[in-house]
């Protein structure tokens, strides 16, 4: 296939790969052929309904290793759904009557772009097939080629996300701080809110990761520096159940016997009853142009907080939120690993004009390869029956029960 021109986008919330994985991007094409133009759409489909895009001149392409040193995007996010033609026009990206398909279609043929690389979560990335299908049926061929980005790691069939290990990495490095907190007053509550929408594997991972460096810190419990202290003593995600009452009561014991209690909760744990709660009093629960609750309207942490305060004894209140700092990171070891390699079978896909999602296939064994647009979702839980998830739990001491699965 003759590639010309490459564009880029992200799109959606940050997370801690996005300018790692423009720049890997942009390496690659480069040492591959450098008379390949690369632009980027800024703001991602926010960029390409209103033709905002830059081009990656000769200083960009052979500095674009610094872009790996720094988190958040180059280019920029938005949240954008192409076929959300309502909210489009409140915005102002297309005119009433307008297909936002069409508009961004038109866009594409305008630009000569003959490879799109879409870096997202799963609404990016299913928008993209959208698009790529609407091209295809008017006799315009555009390979899109997507690289999996979230920091819930909540995407079928990808096993692992792009900057989801790294983001952990940060709710651990963020907690180390907050939870000294625990000693500013008597009979302390902290609530680490950290992000998840519908998946729990960011609290779960990151919980596990500031436990295993409580366990390698060094105490001194004669002046009054305990482990017990550090400590996480409950983790609530959405895929377990556990009852208010009875962990009211667990957590009152460990109160009055250490002096404070350390909460780490998934943002997503609660939100159904929270949700009943504001319709019942009559309150607007605001979604995003996806029709996701803006979790930040509703504020989880407030509302465990709550719910726990009174009950166990708490005289001071603390809740922390983490996502911002844990989102906004720059790529771990771990991350740039996996995105080099994501990067380069991306450019080996496009250039062949295979179109996809590229990851690790959980339903194919693991194999790197283009995934189907077609069997993308989002949404994916996290798996509790992970037996480092079960020793975690274990360690803190408490009961919890899988949630049982909905079936369709």
């Amino acid at each position: 296939m003759s590639v010309r021109r490459v564009a880029l986008l992200t799109a959606g919330g940050f997370a801690p790969c996005l300018s790692t994985a423009v720049g890997e991007l942009i390496e690659r094409y480069d040492a591959y052929d450098p008379s390949i133009e690369i632009i980027g759409y800024q703001y991602g489909y926010h960029g390409l309904l209103t033709g905002n895009y830059i081009v990656f001149d000769e200083e960009a392409r052979k500095n674009a290793g610094v872009l790996k040193n720094f988190g958040g995007s180059p280019i920029g996010n938005s949240r954008v759904k192409l076929t959300n033609s309502q909210n489009l026009v409140e915005r102002g990206l297309i005119k009433p009557g307008e297909n936002a398909l069409q508009v961004a279609a038109e866009r594409l043929k305008q630009d000569g772009v003959d490879v799109l690389h879409t870096i997202g979560g799963d609404d990016t990335n299913t928008t993209a097939a959208d698009l790529a299908a609407y091209l295809h049926e008017n006799g315009y061929e555009l390979t899109v080629v997507g690289l999996p980005k979230t920091i819930d790691n909540d995407i079928v069939p990808i096993k692992q996300s792009l900057g989801a290990r790294t983001a952990a990495d940060q709710v651990s490095r963020y907690a180390q701080n907050i939870i000294g907190e625990h000693r500013s007053n008597p009979r302390m509550l902290i609530i680490h809110e950290i992000m998840g929408r519908n998946c729990g594997y960011l609290a779960a991972q990151g919980t596990a990761d500031y436990h295993n460096w409580v366990k390698e810190q060094q105490f001194l419990p004669s002046a009054g520096l305990m482990k017990e202290r550090w400590d996480v003593h409950a983790l609530y995600i959405p895929e377990i159940t556990f009852d208010l009452d009875t962990e009211a009561s667990r957590l009152r014991a460990i109160m009055d016997e250490i002096g404070n209690v350390n909460i780490f909760l998934s943002e997503g744990a609660g939100v159904a009853e929270i949700i009943e709660e504001m319709l019942e009093e009559g309150i607007e629960v605001e979604r995003d142009p996806f029709g996701h609750v803006k979790l930040d309207t509703i504020n989880p942490g407030a509302w465990f907080a709550n719910r726990f305060a009174l009950s166990i004894g708490a005289e001071k209140v603390m809740v922390q939120k983490s996502g911002y700092f844990s989102r906004s990171a720059h790529s771990n070891a771990y991350d740039l690993e996996l995105i080099a390699a994501v990067a380069e079978k991306a450019v080996e896909c496009a250039l062949a004009g295979k179109s996809g999602l590229i990851g690790e296939d959980e339903e194919n064994l693991g194999s790197l390869s283009a995934i189907d647009f077609k069997r993308v979702a989002g949404a994916k839980p996290f798996d509790v029956n992970q037996p480092w998830f079960k020793e975690l739990m274990e360690e803190i001491g408490q009961p919890w029960e899988p949630k049982p699965v909905e079936l369709p």
